[in-house]
């Protein structure tokens, strides 16, 4: 009976070991954003992650959508916090089910950015 229940529990830690595994190495989606970064800290009890905002604004004056994401690179969290307040294009992947925000606070992991210029939207 005891090697029953030592095996039982190694299978379910190995089950939610494999699992986790998969959900942070597997992406549902992926694309790219633009926007402004207003937002970009470290963040967490135990588990520190770099959790940041995007304000995605299409126009001057309307209503800007909010992007919140995850860093898991160090790098890429340097780069983005040396750009804070400009308009930059992230990648992201979305990663669905991960069992704990040991690994982020949401399912949105931005992989890399770039500073992109604004444009006027002015006629000269």
């Amino acid at each position: 009976m005891l090697k029953f229940l030592v095996g039982f529990l190694v299978a379910i830690i190995l089950g939610l070991t494999l699992f986790t595994w998969f959900t942070l190495h597997w992406s549902y989606a992926d694309g790219e954003r633009a926007g402004f970064l207003q937002k970009f800290s470290r963040k967490g009890w135990v588990c520190k992650t770099w959790e940041g905002q995007m304000a995605l604004v299409t126009l001057p004056g309307t209503v800007a959508e909010k992007f919140d994401f995850t860093v898991r690179d160090d790098a890429v969290a340097r780069q983005l916090n040396d750009s804070i307040g400009k308009r930059m294009t992230v990648h992201y992947e979305q990663r669905k089910w991960i069992p704990t925000s040991c690994f982020g606070d949401t399912e949105y992991f931005v992989t890399s950015m770039q500073v992109t210029p604004t444009q006027s939207l002015t006629p000269q």
